[in-house]
């Protein structure tokens, strides 16, 4: 009896676990892969579509919530003054917790975004994330994004001990 409850147990677990990684591929098709390409070839629209009407942008840093609308606004404003100056950049996450069901997802982690002037210099920072998703219908979209330097403290050495987007 006590060998079937722990049997019945462990399937149980093994199931939640499937169905949670399931979600997980389900947002980074339909989330981390589109931001990630949209933000690195500065395409406003393509960034924003991955996100909620109902966004809460919180960058912790500056000490301000964005609406939709204002996130918009400075995102566009940004991606013009980089692409006029002949920038790149580039975005990469990695992830050091993730958990969703069938509606509503978090996702932890630490980004390291690059920027390249024309002259060929680059820079790197990195802070860290939490987000919260939830599904739209079919789609996945952010809901609130936020992040933080954490006071600069965040580096290379938390970017490369969290997880990749698999």
């Amino acid at each position: 009896m006590r060998m079937n409850k722990l049997v019945v147990s462990a399937f149980i677990l093994l199931t939640f676990q499937a169905r949670a990684q399931d979600h997980q591929k389900a947002i980074n098709d339909q989330v981390w892969k589109p931001f990630i390409s949209s933000f690195n070839s500065f395409d406003t629209d393509g960034f924003m579509a991955v996100h909620s009407r109902d966004v809460v942008r919180a960058p912790r840093d500056a000490k301000v919530l964005l609406s939709w609308d204002e996130y918009f606004k400075q995102q566009e404003a940004g991606d013009k003054r980089h692409k006029a100056a002949g920038s790149s950049r580039s975005i990469e996450l990695r992830f050091t917790e993730r958990v969703a069901n069938a509606a509503q997802a978090i996702d932890v982690g630490i980004y390291k975004t690059t920027s390249t002037n024309k002259e060929g210099n680059s820079n790197s920072f990195f802070g860290r994330f939490h987000v919260v998703l939830r599904k739209e219908g079919s789609n996945w979209k952010i809901l609130v994004d936020t992040d933080s330097s954490e006071g600069n403290t965040i580096g290379e050495k938390d970017f490369l001990a969290a997880h990749p987007l698999e």
